[in-house]
């Protein structure tokens, strides 16, 4: 089992930036794809970037430019850096983690263990 820890969440200005950070316990945490989703009130979860086990990243498009994900396996932690941030990036941003992504990593179905979320809200 990984437990996944979410934080730097917020709230910010329209066009500021946050960085979350997620902290994985477990001693293998190199050989999962992770991933970042959010959910909206009344929006189902989404996918939004992803990195895998050679640390390629993916994006869904509405941040492709903005948004950057990285991990430091040394240290367990997977990243977002989250730049000019806008309203509707308003929502709670999950943490994720695969054994092996089937899809390319953008299903929730595809992922094993879930952090709990943490908020980002981005005021206009």
């Amino acid at each position: 089992h990984v437990r996944l820890v979410e934080s730097g969440g917020g709230l910010v200005q329209a066009g500021g930036s946050l960085r979350l950070s997620c902290a994985a316990s477990t001693g293998i945490f190199s050989v999962y794809d992770m991933g970042w989703f959010r959910q909206a009130p009344g929006l189902e979860r989404e996918f939004v970037a992803g990195i895998d086990t050679f640390s390629k990243p993916s994006y869904r498009a509405s941040v492709q430019g903005r948004f950057v994900i990285s991990r430091d396996n040394t240290k367990n932690l997977v990243y977002l850096q989250m730049n000019s941030l806008k309203p509707e990036d308003t929502a709670v941003y999950y943490c994720a983690a695969a054994e092996r992504w089937e899809y390319g990593g953008t299903r929730p179905s595809e992922y094993d263990f879930w952090g709990q979320g943490i908020q980002v809200t981005v005021a206009s």
